[in-house]
């Protein structure tokens, strides 16, 4: 007897040489039992059994009930602290969670506790979950209700603590300091160009209700989004609790409440980026609601989008995915769904608004804001694509992509079909430049900013009426339907001028608008596309334009200063000093017939063309110096001539009106667009 109660004394007493193989023994029994999977009670009658065969195992008994007593002990203590925030706590905490006091530790599930009691708290949620595991190969269902339980309370508890640290926490967007910070680029003309808008062109849309109403004028100006810099970055949590955050969702996902924490934080960060948007001014718009907006409004909702896009995806989203990342880290799942989530409705918000303005009416105005809306897309799609792995949201951000710039050249095509079919019939009374033609230059300017995209956009488009030769293969995409835009306006001229019917006012037209399209290709981005050779030819074309003017307007004029017009022979030639007295009498009647009709032509001229308008100050010092060298020394050599016939005479100063000085004179006031008459400023006696 004695023999046999040794062994189990020195057990009890865990003392002795032999007291680790003990141990050894009956933790591979009990390790044998578990692995059996029966009840309680037959394990135990079990481990008798055993102790019976083996006198090292007859403390088994004892050694069971204290491994249970202990396993009380500790889910009594971690449920001590969890009740205690959960007893008659719960009108402090939501007094607590709706003052706005804030205190230096976020962390205090809503009490005014130490970060000590929170650290206490932490440690028997921590305690609870390693029961479960060591309780999860017990039979023991009391004891597992009761860990699941407090388990059960304090998930809850931390659910609420971490809605109000996301909540409390949320850092509210600084759209002035974005703004600020981007970096924006302005299109407009530094010739202070103005242009009237065409009902009948359709470079206006008709119904947009813009107010601006038929033949308003306005100046044609374009300002760009700005873009933001790779090191702009925000918070959009107080850096102080994302360690918090992180604490609570460790030990959610581990208690097995990972699908509650991400729901909780989709749904507080979710609320946050749509009031972000709101921030940003980008409603909440359908479709319908989209396309009844006016035009300026619109305009104005286009370039917020273009600055939300931006913003959205190069600070907000990136901020998000790394919140995400740091507050989920312990799990690769939870990240993604958790970014997902929270992401999807704010850029689902912009992309429904992109969807509507891509379907929406086409009118020439809005390409250039489609294009800025394309461009930010495209420049953000790819992270946007990295960031988001839902196949619903990248699914829709290419089909979005591809309706703007569907929409683009579309609206590209709308543009070039107005200019082709623009054939108003109301010319400018003085021959200066079209308006059409101030607008469509000036489109074209701003278009060209946009050549890399819309080279892309019109890679495989065919420019139908354009001839195909070497010189248009090696051309863009762009160019040649730059070049294609030009020739039509160029055949639009043609046609505007068969308007006049004086044949040199034809001819200024022709030659202002010209003019004006070759000064607008040389000093812009234009020039490039079209080649230097294109300007040339226009330059010779303006010269031909402007011989043209000369015969048309000046043709009779000099017509009076020939020898032989009119019947008369010129007074220095020698059939004249033969002639009797009787015909040298009449010589002189013709000779002043000849002075009167080129001082009528000239007066008539001078008060036409001070009406007629040459914008152009070179252009317009060419013109007066062809007639300075064609008529002015025309008429010179005459008077030079013949003066002296009539100088003397009855009468002189009604046919010598003007000597070749006066009439140069009055060069200056031509093509000035202020019709005068000319008062003779000298008169022969």
């Amino acid at each position: 007897m004695a023999a046999t109660t040794t062994p189990a004394a020195s057990i009890s007493a865990g003392a002795g040489s032999n007291g680790g193989a003990e141990d050894r023994v009956l933790a591979t029994a009990q390790q044998i039992v578990k692995s059996l999977n029966t009840p309680k009670e037959v394990r135990e009658d079990m481990m008798l059994i055993f102790s019976s065969f083996d006198n090292r195992l007859s403390n088994i008994k004892t050694v069971m009930t204290d491994q249970n007593d202990a396993l009380l002990a500790r889910l009594e203590a971690a449920e001590t602290i969890i009740h205690r925030w959960d007893g008659g706590n719960d009108s402090s905490r939501h007094s607590s969670s709706s003052s706005g006091n804030h205190r230096s530790s976020s962390f205090s599930l809503s009490f005014d506790g130490s970060p000590e009691e929170a650290t206490e708290f932490l440690s028997a949620v921590d305690e609870i979950i390693s029961l479960l595991v060591d309780l999860s190969s017990e039979n023991k269902p009391d004891m597992v209700d009761r860990a699941d339980s407090a388990l059960q309370m304090a998930m809850s508890l931390l659910e609420d603590e971490f809605r109000r640290i996301l909540i409390r926490n949320t850092v509210p967007l600084d759209a002035e300091r974005l703004y600020g910070s981007m970096r924006r680029v302005t299109l407009s003309f530094a010739d202070g160009d103005v242009t009237e808008d065409f009902e009948n062109f359709g470079l206006v849309a008709n119904g947009d209700g813009d107010g601006s109403g038929s033949g308003s004028r306005r100046r044609l100006f374009h300002e760009r989004g700005g873009s933001i810099g790779c090191d702009l970055w925000v918070d959009l949590i107080n850096p102080t609790a994302v360690e918090d955050l992180k604490e609570i969702a460790e030990r959610m996902i581990r208690a097995g409440y990972e699908k509650e924490c991400v729901q909780v934080y989709s749904t507080v960060r979710r609320d946050a980026l749509d009031e972000c948007l709101m921030i940003l001014d980008v409603e909440k718009l359908s479709i319908e609601e989209v396309h009844k907006i006016d035009w300026k409004s619109m305009d104005e909702k286009m370039k917020k989008w273009i600055q939300a896009m931006k913003i959205t995806v190069r600070v907000l989203l990136a901020g998000e995915k790394k919140l995400c990342d740091e507050i989920f880290n312990g799990s690769e799942t939870s990240k993604e769904v958790c970014f997902n989530e929270t992401t999807k409705s704010c850029v689902m918000q912009l992309l429904n608004f992109g969807e509507a303005v891509a379907i929406g009416k086409r009118s020439s105005e809005k390409l250039f804001r489609i294009l800025d809306m394309y461009d930010a897309l495209a420049n953000v799609s790819q992270t946007l694509e990295v960031m988001v792995t839902d196949d619903f949201v990248c699914s829709e951000t290419k089909g979005v992509l591809e309706a703007l710039g569907n929409a683009a050249r579309g609206t590209f095509v709308e543009f070039e079909n107005n200019v082709r079919n623009e054939t108003s019939k109301k010319p400018t009374t003085n021959g200066e430049v079209h308006p059409m033609i101030r607008y469509v230059m000036n489109y074209m300017k701003l278009i060209v900013d946009y050549a890399a995209t819309l080279n892309s956009l019109l890679e495989n488009d065919e420019s139908d009426g354009l001839s195909r030769d070497d010189d248009t293969e090696e051309m863009s995409p762009l160019a040649k339907r730059m070049l294609m835009l030009i020739t039509c306006l160029e055949s639009n001229l043609e046609e505007k001028s068969k308007l006049y019917e004086d044949g040199g006012l034809q001819y200024v037209f022709l030659m202002n608008n010209i003019h004006y399209v070759v000064q607008k290709v040389k000093d812009s981005e234009l020039g490039k596309l079209l080649g230097d050779d294109w300007v040339r030819k226009r330059r010779g074309q303006i010269r031909q334009y402007s011989t043209g003017y000369l015969r048309a307007s000046w043709s009779k004029v000099l017509a009076a200063l020939r020898d032989g017009s009119m019947g008369g022979a010129s007074s220095g030639s020698p059939s004249y000093r033969q002639r009797s007295n009787s015909s040298s009498s009449a010589s002189k009647m013709a000779l002043k017939e000849r002075f009167k009709g080129f001082n009528a032509s000239f007066e008539e001229i001078y008060r036409l063309q001070t009406a007629w308008k040459v914008p152009d100050p070179q252009l317009r010092e060419e013109l007066r110096i062809s007639i300075q060298e064609k008529v002015i020394m025309a008429y010179r050599a005459f008077f030079g001539r013949n003066k002296s016939q009539l100088e003397g005479g009855r009468h002189a100063g009604k046919y010598i009106k003007y000597t070749p000085d006066d009439l140069e004179s009055y060069l200056p006031d031509l093509f000035e667009g202020n019709q005068m008459v000319i008062h003779p400023r000298r008169k022969s006696s």
